[in-house]
């Protein structure tokens, strides 16, 4: 999804995945703490694994990834280099995946 090699390296963070993944748990970028506390927030939910929380985390992660993936093709459509607000919204007006997320970013 990003245009060239060395554009998809530059969004990368090199050395952040792939050291030690014995378990398959490293590499991930969100604290697993707050992610629990986070779930604990919903009165619904009463025990969570610690699989369960790195599960959320991981698939967390990866969506914001694709989002911002996404995105930063609307960002290359109008011939800018920064991702703003605005690319991040014709990204999901334009993909029906993403009509979920329609409004969400109105609470400011």
């Amino acid at each position: 999804m990003a245009g060239t090699e060395s554009e998809a390296a530059t969004m990368e963070d090199p050395g952040q995945e792939g050291e030690g993944e014995e378990d398959g748990r490293a590499g991930h970028r969100l604290p697993l703490a707050r992610v629990k506390r986070i779930m604990k927030a919903d009165p619904d939910l009463q025990l969570t694994s610690q699989d369960a929380v790195f599960l959320i985390a991981k698939a967390t992660e990866l969506f914001v990834e694709s989002l911002v993936q996404e995105a930063y093709q609307f960002t290359l459509k109008g011939r800018k280099k920064t991702v703003t607000r605005r690319d991040v919204d014709n990204c999901i007006e334009a993909i029906d995946a993403l009509a979920f997320l329609d409004g969400a970013l109105d609470w400011s």
